[in-house]
């Protein structure tokens, strides 16, 4: 018989097939797409065996209508989302590491309503216990034991508020898997592993390809640990359906982009024991795929609130805060980046502030401003942090920020490492309250020119008070100069409503950009 394995991952609460950018756009995306095609996958395999439906983790937070389920609706609680994805036929679910986004206590209500059995076995208690769901399942369809092992990336504790994660440890998902493969292969036919995280090395040369050593350890779990007969991944958002090492893995992209589908040929030996003899891997795209019935009836009421909820104006705009080029928008400080700045440096006391332009959907505000706008731009529910650091770290932080960029042939363009195997324009940031050339013709360590403070340079020791996003703050997206040791205050609430905040106080704002720095290709 065949063994059908199918899965979604980061889908980050996109229900609908829109990014909230435009009102009633429709994309090629999102769960009421992507639940027509496992019911259709599902009803198609089941002729020919049986099927395991995983959701493989980062489904609590990312879209406007995650947000407001978790921060506006009066209820704050996940039901309304839960049901949601309750519509579909999972097994299991793993969790991802933006599942921590809303505190632990969110994400025990979320676990508490799905319907899915939560599997997570490398994140643990002060105990080192599993401390979410149990770490395998042993599920038995048509007379095989499937035996799946749930698994999160481990560097969540790189990313997230300290509160958020209180009382727990990421273990490496490595050591999670090498301690219990061999435990579930003992009990099951089949073993099969969902990793919310994705391959450090290049799957065609084997070369490492990842910034945080950690991070993904996908291919490292496969090359080193034997027993495995099929690995999901996750995290990375990229679209993969391949064998490493002979073992199928898929990974399927997100907000419901494609299913990721893997197929093992079963039969059994001489001795009765269950053996693959063939399998394949794919990814069956949602892009075109109806929506469900069951999806849109369980979302329905709530999309109307959220619609209301984004398109009432907040403030109005003298001047133009659009761009159209995020690109230009990152060499060349636009009206938006600066206004995001002057927010959280007033609400921060702050002497300098950084903040990046998280994708390449973000066009700035326009006017009116709505939240609609926010969300679209400013995509993460982070609050601020105000941190007491020196030149010297300002100085170090400036250095990696400033690799973002290379060149060809004299032309500025984006770091390949940037973009593969995973896109990170969130790990490029833009500073306020000083002035700073990045010269990309200059070996990256060495890119910083001209920089100073009120007009004059900084000293390595020099006190300085800078204003960031939390993710950023603790350290996130490979910034070692920053950490929570440094942290002096945070903000209550998500920069979304520190926003709308300042908004209520200063209903008419000035489009204006200082041009406090430039991007050049300068040899000298």
């Amino acid at each position: 018989m065949k063994l059908t394995i199918l899965s979604t991952s980061d889908t980050h609460g996109y229900v609908f097939p829109t990014n909230y950018v435009k009102k009633g756009t429709q994309l090629g995306f999102g769960l009421a797409r992507a639940a027509t095609v496992i019911a259709q996958e599902q009803a198609a395999a089941k002729e020919q065996g049986p099927v395991v439906t995983i959701e493989n983790g980062d489904f609590l937070e990312g879209s406007p209508l995650a947000y407001y389920v978790a921060r506006v609706n009066p209820d704050r609680d996940p039901q309304p989302l839960m049901n949601i994805y309750n519509q579909i036929d999972y097994d299991c679910g793993i969790l991802g590491n933006h599942e921590f986004n809303y505190g632990q206590k969110y994400l025990q209500a979320a676990i508490r309503d799905a319907k899915r059995t939560i599997l997570c076995a490398n994140i643990l208690d002060s105990n080192g216990d599993p401390e979410y769901g149990q770490p395998y399942r042993i599920i038995e369809k048509a007379g095989i034991k499937i035996g799946v092992l749930g698994l999160t990336t481990q560097a969540v504790y790189k990313w997230e508020k300290a509160t958020n994660i209180s009382g727990l440890q990421f273990e490496s998902a490595y050591i999670a898997a090498k301690k219990y493969v061999p435990i579930i292969r003992e009990q099951a036919d089949i073993v099969v592993v969902c990793y919310h995280g994705g391959f450090e090395r290049d799957l065609t040369t084997g070369k490492p390809n990842d910034i945080h050593v950690g991070e993904n350890e996908a291919y490292h779990i496969l090359e080193a640990i034997p027993g495995i007969d099929a690995l999901v991944t996750g995290h990375q958002h990229r679209q993969l359906a391949t064998d490493v090492f002979d073992i199928p893995t898929t990974q399927p992209g997100f907000r419901g982009q494609a299913i990721g589908k893997i197929t093992l040929d079963l039969d059994r030996d001489a001795n009765g024991k269950v053996i693959v003899v063939n399998h394949g891997s794919e990814l069956v795209s949602a892009a075109e795929a109806p929506l469900d019935e069951k999806v849109l009836k369980a979302a329905n009421g709530l999309n109307d609130e959220v619609g209301h909820w984004l398109d009432q104006p907040l403030g109005h705009i003298k001047g133009d805060m659009t761009f159209t080029d995020p690109f230009a928008a990152r060499i060349d400080e636009t009206p938006y980046i600066e206004f995001i700045q002057k927010v959280q440096m007033a609400t921060m006391g702050a002497d300098i502030s950084a903040t990046a332009l998280f994708n390449d959907e973000a066009r700035g505000f326009e006017n009116p401003i709505t939240m609609r706008n926010i969300m679209t731009n400013y995509v993460y529910p982070n609050g601020l942090s105000l941190l007491n650091i020196t030149g010297a770290d300002l100085k170090g932080a400036l250095e990696v920020t400033a690799r973002y960029f290379s060149s060809q042939d004299g032309e500025i363009i984006v770091n390949p490492a940037f973009i593969h195997p995973k896109r990170r324009q969130y790990n490029y940031d833009m500073y306020e309250g000083v002035d700073y050339r990045i010269n990309v013709a200059k070996p990256m360590g060495q890119r910083i020119e001209n920089l100073t403070y009120h007009g004059q340079p900084i000293e390595d020791d020099q006190r300085l008070r800078i204003a960031l996003n939390q993710y950023r703050a603790v350290g996130g997206g490979h910034y070692p100069m920053y950490s929570a040791d440094k942290i002096r205050a945070e903000s209550q609430g998500a920069m979304s409503e520190i926003i709308a905040d300042y908004l209520q106080e200063h209903p008419t704002i000035d489009a204006t950009a200082n041009k406090n720095f430039t991007v050049v290709y300068d040899p000298g």
